[in-house]
Order: structure tokens, then C-alpha cells, then sequence
């Protein structure tokens, strides 16, 4: 199955490191991160779901829940914890999916036969709180992934849900963001009171809306 943006998450229930669960259920009106690993006990895994526990309280603030799967087995997830957790200097504090009948790695397309016939690639998706795929990335088993760039996209998603806004390359959170062509001038500079620079009629920035 070929998920796109803006398809509805598929739903499913599965065991993991902290107990069965049912995803929908699971994120409630989070937003969600869910991201595959192509095994247990493999270096760059163990870098990233690090990481990943290391950046708990920026995940949680803005209201995100992080899932992580690989297609190994609960009692091999449950071992490698203790690996990540002594070598990454974190306490890995969100589940992780054992997949190893590929169940959600067939839902959401992660195993890519021309890359590897049984293992998932590093797929990681972005789910709104209406369940609706946000962000889609990828990448091959020998690139890790970068988290810093995860929360930056995240603090994009969130303000271009509630304004008029998109944000330019680059953007970092308070930094000036862009006005959408569909708004005309005359209607941003009625919407962006902090003021609308017009550089191109197509082209207009105003300070990032949600930031006093």
C-alpha cells in the first residue's frame, strides 16, 4: 500500500515495549510520529531512537507522541532498550513496535524490496491530529536521520495548520514566515497586523503570527 500526503493513517493494534496498543488510540488528539528501523541491535538504530528519547520534552510540547517500529520481535526490543538506554545516556521512554509478522511495515509500505527484501528502510511519518499523513520522509539503512529537522518541520506543520502562512527555506520557529497567494495584500495586511513586506507581488513575509 502507497500511502501520499493526506491520506488517513492507517490504523492497527500491536505489542510493544510498553504494552498492547491500538494507534488511534494511542495518539488521542496528539500529533504523531511514527518511524521505522531496518533491525534491533544495529548501530545507527541505536543513534536515533537515542535521540530520540534525549528530545522528549521538545516532543511534548508541541503535543507529539513518537512511536518507533522494527520487524524484531518484544523480547529483542526489550534487550536493545537497555543498550540504547547504557549507550546513548537516555531512558527510551515511548513504544516500540514489534512488527514481526510486517504487519504495520506492509500498512505503511516500509519495506522496499529493491533496497532489502525483509527489512524496513527508515520511514518516518508525521500524522495530524485528524489522523491525516502530514510529512512523509526516507531514508536509505545507512543514513541516520535528522531529528533536529523532525521538530523544525513539526513547528512548520503546526503554524501553517492555524494561518495563512507558509515558511521559507530554512525557516527556523520565530523567524519571519510567508504570506500564501491565495491571501491578497490587502487581506494580509488586515490578517498579519505585526505588518507585510512586500519583496514580489508573489512574495510577501510578515513576522511569524503566533509569537507575541
Amino acid at each position: 500500500m502507497s500511502l501520499r500526503l493526506g491520506d488517513t493513517a492507517p490504523n492497527f493494534k500491536a505489542a510493544t515495549t510498553d504494552g498492547d496498543i491500538d494507534f488511534y488510540e494511542y495518539l488521542g488528539n496528539n500529533w504523531g510520529v511514527l518511524f521505522s528501523h531496518p533491525a534491533d541491535y544495529t548501530p545507527v538504530c541505536t543513534t536515533e531512537l537515542g535521540k530520540t528519547a534525549l528530545l522528549a520534552d521538545e516532543f511534548a510540547k508541541r503535543n507529539v507522541k513518537v512511536l518507533a517500529v522494527s520487524v524484531d520481535p518484544l523480547d529483542q526490543h526489550k534487550g536493545w532498550v537497555n543498550d540504547i538506554n547504557e549507550t546513548q545516556h537516555t531512558i527510551v521512554n515511548f513504544p516500540i513496535i514489534a512488527d514481526d509478522d510486517r504487519t504495520v511495515a506492509t500498512l505503511y509500505d516500509m519495506i522496499h524490496p529493491n533496497a532489502h527484501a525483509t527489512q524496513t528502510v527508515r520511514s518516518l511519518f508525521i500524522i495530524g491530529p485528524d489522523k491525516k499523513i502530514k510529512l512523509i520522509i526516507t531514508y536509505p539503512a545507512s543514513t541516520g536521520r535528522n531529528f533536529v529537522e523532525v521538530l523544525r518541520v513539526i513547528d512548520s506543520l503546526q503554524l501553517t495548520a492555524n494561518y495563512s502562512v507558509a515558511t521559507p527555506a530554512d525557516w527556523k520557529a520565530g523567524e519571519e514566515v510567508i504570506v500564501v497567494p491565495a491571501v491578497s495584500t490587502e487581506d494580509a495586511i488586515k490578517r498579519f497586523p505585526k505588518g507585510v513586506k512586500v519583496v514580489k507581488p508573489y512574495l510577501r513575509y510578515t513576522p511569524q503570527p503566533d509569537v507575541d
